[in-house]
């Protein structure tokens, strides 16, 4: 058998399958992996349906109440975005901006702050047991009754905010001030 190339553009056909193809994937509907039967707590945990908010700009943007843990805002700019009561355990927010936000009552237990912005954000009863903040701004932030328990932030900062530091935590009972050592 012999095969003869087209003598106008011997690809062509080719090019517009694939081209179809994807523009038929991109149509479908996108469905998060259900391991929910019979799957442990620590497959699960891989498989999680987060969002991944790596370097986008989310500034002004409602996150309030919603299921944030282990989601990605690793260098996203957030100014002014409301995160009030939102559980954001575990979360990245490396090296991003997120001045003037509101995380009042949100769980922040656990999150890599180090080198963000958090000037003068509302942490208002916010939990941030274990946060990792070396190099964060905490500048102007209003912190009563916030618990920073075991969380890892710069002593120029520290000081900083144990000079307006106020309240007990509704949740844990502990003492803002105490949490940061002041």
């Amino acid at each position: 058998m012999e095969f003869r190339r087209h003598p106008h553009g011997s690809g062509r056909w080719l090019t517009r399958l694939l081209a179809g193809l994807w523009l038929l994937l991109l149509a479908l509907p996108a469905q998060a992996l259900d391991t929910s039967a019979g799957v442990g707590l620590q497959d699960r945990a891989l498989f999680q349906d987060t969002v991944d908010y790596t370097l986008t700009n989310q500034s002004g943007k409602n996150f309030s109440g919603q299921q944030l843990a282990n989601t990605s805002f690793a260098g996203a700019v957030g100014k002014g975005a409301n995160f009030a009561g939102a559980n954001l355990h575990g979360a990245i927010f490396t090296q991003g901006a997120f001045p003037e936000a509101d995380f009042s009552d949100a769980d922040l237990s656990d999150v890599l702050l180090d080198r963000t912005d958090m000037s003068h954000t509302n942490l208002r009863n916010a939990l941030l047991i274990g946060v990792i903040g070396a190099g964060a701004s905490f500048t102007g932030a209003d912190v009563t009754g916030a618990d920073f328990s075991d969380a890892l932030i710069d002593r120029v900062d520290q000081r900083q905010l144990c000079t307006r530091a106020s309240g007990t935590n509704p949740v844990t009972g502990v003492d803002t001030r105490a949490s940061l050592g002041c």
